[in-house]
């Protein structure tokens, strides 16, 4: 069965389809909280944020225009969003990491259980987290977008406001620190380099997903 088009379906949900919406609400909202959560590093935050940002989605639906992809739209708006969530609280997103990242998710892979295997997991997102943390607020904005909205470097440039050339630029230098920052890991065999790749969006294998971006955008 081919899925609905987004845009179909937020046309769909101006007139009146509530089950639109909804179709709209579960194929986005995973990859929508992880970028806002990623970038407050705060849970309370990002919930706050990804609950503006679908209200924003809801009071605009009738002046919705099928010109660009939904999700260019959706996440233009949770890019403002989180632009004036800093500037309410005078922060540049570098949040303390002290508090629980709930939206972390497990390695489905079925040594997970085993007490080294939970130990090696917890050192590389600690050190995915400080890193990530630790990039330019620019840097880190094109990272995730790219990271969880699917969207292209172009359509990135066009949310951020920026050049393509500049957003390929921020994306790269992300990618290089990241990779830095996890090197250690690797030079040490450890044992993520050697399993099969998932998304960041897992916790799993996070310099190993950066050599993937590096490597299909020639960065």
């Amino acid at each position: 069965m081919v899925a609905e088009d987004d845009g179909e379906l937020m046309l769909r949900y101006a007139r009146g389809d509530l089950r639109a919406f909804e179709t709209l609400y579960q194929r986005h909202r995973g990859g929508l909280y992880r970028y806002l959560a990623r970038h407050t590093r705060n849970p309370e935050s990002a919930n706050d944020l990804f609950q503006e940002v679908w209200s924003k989605v809801i009071a605009s639906r009738e002046r919705y225009e099928e010109r660009a992809k939904f999700q260019t739209f959706l996440y233009r708006i949770a890019h403002n969003c989180f632009v004036d969530y800093c500037r309410r609280t005078a922060v540049r997103a570098e949040i303390s990491g002290d508090a629980q990242d709930d939206w972390q998710g497990s390695l489905p892979a079925p040594e997970a259980d085993r007490p080294d295997t939970r130990a090696e997991q917890a050192q590389t997102i600690s050190r995915y987290r400080a890193a990530l943390g630790e990039l330019p607020a620019e840097q880190r904005d094109v990272f995730l977008l790219y990271e969880e909205s699917g969207l292209t470097l172009e359509e990135i440039a066009t949310i951020t406001a920026v050049g393509a050339e500049t957003a390929k630029s921020r994306l790269r230098y992300a990618v290089m620190k990241l990779r830095h920052a996890l090197s250690s890991a690797a030079d040490h065999g450890s044992a993520f380099e050697q399993r099969p790749t998932s998304a960041i969006g897992t916790a799993a294998e996070p310099a190993v997903v950066a050599r993937n971006v590096v490597g299909e955008h020639g960065l």
